[in-house]
C-alpha cells in the first residue's frame, strides 16, 4: 500500500514538472486556453485539510444505526454484540495502528492506498462492473449535431482544457456557499499572493472550500494497463496524439504540435472526416474487445501482444491524449443511448483509457471512464467545460471547408494477431455479448414536480428522490434493501469518496406507513414522516462529505487485518455491502443522463437527478430485478409523495 501511495504521488511529481516546463515555454494563445484563472489551478493543493479518520466509537454507531432497518430483533443484537466486542478489541488495535500510518503519510489520505488497492486488484472486467457515463446535452445549435462538427468540437474544447489545466490557469474547483466573497476577482487577487499554505484558509474564511484536484492530472495520457494480481495506472504526459476508434479500427494523429499549441481546428475536422470516410471493412478480429476481458486473462493478452511485436502500436494507444470513439449508430431515446454509451458493441472502444468521449452518427455525446484513477468530480468538471466551450464558441462550423493543403495525417494502426490473439478475441467479445444481453435499462421522468416544489416543503430534494427509491423496493418485493449513495470526500486532500446509507429506521418507517397504510393517513402526519427522513438524510449526507461516515472507515481497517475477525464475518456485514440497490446523482445542464449498471447480480444500479421541475432515472438490472416495474413503483411513490405535499390525505 505504501510503494502505491508513493508511486501515485511520484506521478503526479513528474506530471507537475513536464506540464510547469511547458507553461513556462508555451507560445499559446488565449484562443487555445478556456479561460485563464486569476488563482493559479493548483493554489490551495496544498493548504487542503486532511481527510479525517473518524472515532472508532463513531463509527460503530453509525454502522449498528444502519443495520438496524436491515436486520430483525435476533439479528440486529447478534450483529450489536459483534461489533461492540470488535469496538472492545481487535477494531481498537486496528484503528491507533490506522491512526499511526496516516500520521507517517501526511502527503496524502488514508483511504487513497486501500482504494487504489482495491480497484486495480479487481480482476472482474471493467466493462459493466466499474466503468460509467455520462452523457452531454445536445448541442443547442441543431445543425452542429451533427457527427463531425460535434466531434471536432468536443476535440478541440478538449484540447483546450488540458491546455488550461497543464498551463495552471484552469480555475480551481471550488464549493462556493451563497453570496460568497470568494468569487469576486479583488478576492481572488489577494489569494493569489497568499502563500500557497494559507490559500485554503483564505477561501474558507470567506465561505467557499477549495476542492482537491489532484485527480486532474489523470484525465489525459492515462492508462490502465492489465498486469497479473494487480493492474497498473501509467500517464505518458509526452503524447500528443488522439486514439480514435471507428468500426473496431483504430487510428491516431497529433492535436498538439512539437510546441505544445493545439493543432488548428481545421486541421481536426481534416483527420475526422478522413477517418469517417475510410471505407475499409470492420476487422475481424478487433482488438478492443480484448479490454472487455477478465483482468487476469487480459494481462496475459496483453503479454502476447507484446512479443507479437505490438509494443509500438500499445504505447501508442496508452500515451494517446485520451480516446475519441465515432459510433455509426443513432440514438433516438435514453434506453438505446444509455446501453451504447455504457457498453456499445464491446469493440469500438478501449475500456483501459481514463477518458474516452463518445460520439455518436446523430451527435450524441457521452463520457465513458475507467474508475480507478478519480471520481465524478473531476470527470464532471471536464464535461462541464467543454460541452460550455463547445456550445459558447464551436471551433468548426457544419460543412465548413476543411485546411486544404497536405493529406490529412490520421493513420490507422494495426496489430499483428496470430491464432491465439484472434481466439483470445473471439472469446472476449462472445463473454461481452453475454454479459451484455442481460443487462436492462430502462428510464423514467416523472414531470408532476421537481426540486422547487420539494424545497417550498422546506425538504430536501435528495431525501425524497432516496425515500421513492426505499418506498419502491418495499412496494415491488416488500423488504428494506442495502442502499449505496456516492458522496464525494473532494474537500479534503486525496479524498474520493464516501458512501451515505439512505436506509433507515425513519425510512422504513415512512415508506411502510405510505406503502402499507393499515389505517387513513393525514397529510400532516405523513409530512413529519417526510420531515424526519429529509432530517435524517441531510445529516447523513453532510456527515459523509465531511468524511465522518462509517463505510471507508471500517474498510481501511480491514484492509489493514491480516486475519478476518468475526465482526468482517458476521454475516450482516456481508449483507450491508451487498448494496442491492446503488444510486449516484449529478446535477449539471451539461448532463443528458448518466449510468451504470449494478454492481450486484441481484442489484439495480440507479442514476437519477432531481431537476427543478421534474425528476429523472435511468435505472439498470440483470434478470433477477424487473427494471421497468421498478420505475413504475418509483413513479407510484413520487405521485403519492407529492400529494401529501400537496396536503392531500393518503387513503388506499
Amino acid at each position: 500500500m505504501l510503494r502505491a501511495r508513493k508511486a501515485a504521488a511520484l506521478s503526479q511529481s513528474r506530471w507537475l514538472r513536464w506540464a510547469f516546463s511547458k507553461r513556462k515555454s508555451s507560445s499559446s494563445s488565449d484562443s487555445e486556453f478556456l479561460h485563464r484563472s486569476i488563482v493559479p489551478t493548483m493554489h490551495y493543493q496544498k493548504s487542503l485539510p486532511r481527510l479525517p479518520i473518524p472515532k472508532l466509537e463513531d463509527t460503530i454507531r453509525r454502522y449498528l444505526a444502519a443495520q438496524q432497518p436491515l436486520l430483525d430483533e435476533q439479528q440486529f443484537r447478534e450483529t450489536e454484540k459483534v461489533a461492540q466486542d470488535f469496538l472492545a478489541g481487535e477494531g481498537k488495535r486496528l484503528h491507533q495502528e490506522l491512526v499511526a500510518q496516516d500520521k507517517k503519510n501526511k502527503h496524502t489520505s488514508y483511504i487513497s492506498g486501500p482504494w487504489f488497492d482495491m480497484y486495480l486488484s479487481a480482476r472482474e472486467p471493467l466493462v459493466l462492473n466499474f466503468n460509467p457515463f455520462m452523457s452531454l446535452a445536445p448541442d443547442p445549435e441543431s445543425e452542429r449535431n451533427e457527427q463531425l462538427a460535434r466531434a471536432a468540437n468536443l476535440t478541440c474544447s478538449a484540447v483546450r482544457f488540458l491546455k488550461t489545466l497543464r498551463a495552471g490557469l484552469l480555475e480551481p474547483e471550488v464549493y462556493h456557499l451563497e453570496r460568497s466573497r470568494a468569487r469576486s476577482d479583488a478576492f481572488k487577487k489577494l489569494v493569489r499572493w497568499a502563500p500557497a499554505s494559507l490559500a485554503w484558509y483564505a477561501s474558507f474564511a470567506a465561505g467557499a472550500f477549495p476542492l482537491d484536484m489532484s485527480q486532474y492530472f489523470r484525465l489525459f495520457n492515462s492508462t490502465r494497463v492489465p498486469r497479473a494480481g494487480r493492474d497498473e495506472l501509467v500517464t505518458e504526459p509526452d503524447g500528443r496524439h488522439l486514439l480514435v476508434m471507428r468500426k473496431g479500427h483504430m487510428y491516431v494523429f497529433d492535436v498538439l504540435d512539437r510546441d505544445g499549441n493545439a493543432v488548428a481546428p481545421a486541421r481536426v475536422r481534416d483527420n475526422l472526416s478522413w477517418i469517417l470516410s475510410d471505407e475499409t471493412p470492420a476487422p475481424a478480429f478487433p482488438p478492443g474487445a480484448l479490454t472487455t476481458e477478465n483482468r487476469d486473462v487480459w494481462a496475459g493478452l496483453r503479454e502476447k501482444l507484446l512479443a507479437a511485436g505490438n509494443e509500438e502500436t500499445l504505447r501508442a494507444v496508452d500515451g494517446a491524449v485520451f480516446c475519441l470513439c465515432l459510433d455509426d449508430v443513432e440514438l433516438p431515446d435514453a434506453v438505446r443511448a444509455s446501453h451504447n454509451m455504457l457498453h456499445g458493441d464491446g469493440v469500438n472502444r478501449w475500456f483501459d483509457k481514463s477518458l474516452s468521449v463518445i460520439v455518436a452518427r446523430d451527435g450524441h455525446a457521452a463520457i465513458n471512464f475507467e474508475h480507478s484513477w478519480g471520481d465524478g468530480v473531476a470527470v464532471l468538471r471536464f464535461l462541464n467545460e467543454i460541452f460550455s466551450d463547445s456550445t459558447r464558441r464551436p471551433a468548426v462550423a457544419p460543412g465548413s471547408p476543411g485546411a486544404g493543403g497536405p493529406t490529412p495525417d490520421a493513420r490507422r494502426l494495426s496489430f499483428r494477431l496470430d491464432d491465439e490473439l484472434r481466439e483470445g478475441v473471439v472469446r472476449a467479445k462472445a463473454a461481452f455479448d453475454a454479459a451484455v444481453a442481460g443487462l436492462t435499462i430502462d428510464a423514467m421522468q416523472f414531470t408532476d414536480g421537481g426540486k422547487e416544489r420539494v424545497k417550498k416543503s422546506k425538504l430536501s430534494p435528495d431525501a425524497v428522490a432516496q425515500l421513492a427509491f426505499q418506498m419502491a423496493f418495499l412496494r415491488q418485493y416488500g423488504v428494506t434493501p442495502a442502499t449505496y449513495e456516492s458522496c464525494s470526500t473532494a474537500a479534503f486532500k486525496h479524498g474520493r469518496t464516501e458512501t451515505i446509507r439512505p436506509a433507515s429506521v425513519f425510512t422504513r418507517r415512512c415508506a411502510e406507513a405510505f406503502v402499507r397504510p393499515d389505517r387513513h393517513r393525514a397529510a400532516p402526519e405523513l409530512m413529519e414522516m417526510l420531515r424526519l427522513c429529509s432530517e435524517h438524510h441531510g445529516r447523513l449526507t453532510k456527515e459523509a462529505a465531511m468524511g465522518q461516515g462509517f463505510d471507508r472507515h471500517l474498510f481501511a481497517l480491514r484492509h489493514l487485518s491480516a486475519s478476518t475477525h468475526a465482526f468482517y464475518a458476521d454475516p450482516a456485514y456481508a449483507a450491508i455491502n451487498h448494496n442491492v440497490l446503488s444510486t449516484s446523482t449529478l446535477s449539471s445542464p451539461a448532463v443528458g443522463l448518466g449510468g451504470f449498471a449494478p454492481v450486484v447480480a441481484d442489484g439495480l444500479g440507479v442514476g437519477y437527478n432531481v431537476h427543478d421541475d421534474w425528476i429523472g432515472c435511468n435505472v439498470s438490472g440483470y434478470p433477477a430485478r424487473d427494471v421497468s416495474e421498478f420505475l413504475r413503483c418509483v413513479r407510484l411513490s413520487l405521485e403519492d409523495i407529492f400529494a401529501v405535499l400537496d396536503g392531500k390525505d393518503l387513503a388506499r
